[in-house]
């Protein structure tokens, strides 16, 4: 069962430039730079309340992010949900009929398990759910 919003990834072409500008807007320091060798990305974090805003900048051609702003530019990337039971919820949204990206969870950031959700099942917004392990 999805518990809450986990997170928002914003792709950006410029990591520090980004995290200068969301630092204003937030009032707050980012966290360190973190590197998700299976995405091909730096990560770089803001705590807002319960949820945080993921900077994504992708760190080789033919990572998700570097094609993701190739389309489309900088902006939303996803939104991510968190659950309890990663497992349960990929056969839960599957019986439902939504398209899976990853029909088996990755590791993402913070070690985190993270499954996909095509935007043509969600109106247009990539969707990923999550469990902090």
């Amino acid at each position: 069962m999805i518990k809450r919003i986990s997170h928002i990834g914003i792709a950006v072409r410029d990591l520090n430039k980004a995290s200068e500008v969301f630092g204003k807007l937030l009032n707050s320091t980012p966290s360190n730079v973190e590197y998700v060798a299976e995405q091909k990305v730096n990560v770089v974090k803001f705590k807002v309340g319960e949820s945080t805003i993921e900077l994504l900048q992708g760190t080789d051609t033919d990572s998700p992010i570097t094609k993701y702003l190739e389309k489309r530019g900088e902006g939303i990337h996803h939104v991510a949900f968190e659950t309890d039971d990663i497992h349960k919820e990929i056969i839960r949204l599957d019986s439902e009929g939504l398209e899976l990206i990853n029909k088996e969870p990755k590791v993402g950031s913070d070690s985190m398990l993270i499954a996909f959700l095509h935007p043509k099942s969600l109106c247009g917004v990539l969707t990923e759910v999550c469990k902090h392990r």
